[in-house]
């Protein structure tokens, strides 16, 4: 149904002769509302592909996930092949340090994620942990999946 003319019925005094038409005064939603789903599809099939990360493994627990910040958070990851990464951005491991002391002079949390692959030694782990701490971040956080093993813990 879409907006057209009405035929008005009987003549109208004002110069309007028998038969002339008056302009609807209904507005037709339908193409508004066949725009906005259009856009919600874009939106919900764009939304996934805007999270960029580095394809790792993560170890499988039973931890809960812990409370979000103000602050975005600052991720370090371990990839398996051996590369260490600041968010997204690839770093040496000479060069590790002097960044994360730049980046904690600016930042207000001293919280970082360490998302290691699940491949890695543990020795390995450890050291990229000393150096966060040596770089002034003493709040450490392992990223990890959910639903891994509990030992015998009961939900809750």
């Amino acid at each position: 149904m879409g907006a057209g003319v009405m035929k008005r019925q009987g003549g109208g005094r004002r110069g309007r002769r028998r038969g002339q038409s008056a302009a609807m005064s209904e507005i037709n939603v339908t193409p508004f509302v066949d725009v906005m789903l259009v856009l919600l599809i874009i939106f919900m099939v764009a939304a996934p592909l805007l999270t960029v990360g580095v394809p790792i493994e993560l170890p499988k627990t039973a931890a809960e996930a812990l409370p979000t910040e103000q602050e975005e958070p600052l991720t370090i990851t371990m990839a398996a092949d051996g590369r260490i990464l600041i968010q997204t951005q690839e770093v040496a491991e000479g060069e590790l340090i002097p960044k994360l002391q730049a980046i904690a002079s600016e930042r207000t949390s001293d919280k970082i994620f360490l998302r290691a692959d699940g491949a890695i030694a543990y020795a390995r782990v450890a050291q990229v942990m000393g150096a966060l701490n040596a770089g002034g971040f003493r709040n450490i956080g392992l990223v990890t999946d959910t639903d891994g093993p509990s030992f015998g813990a009961t939900g809750g």
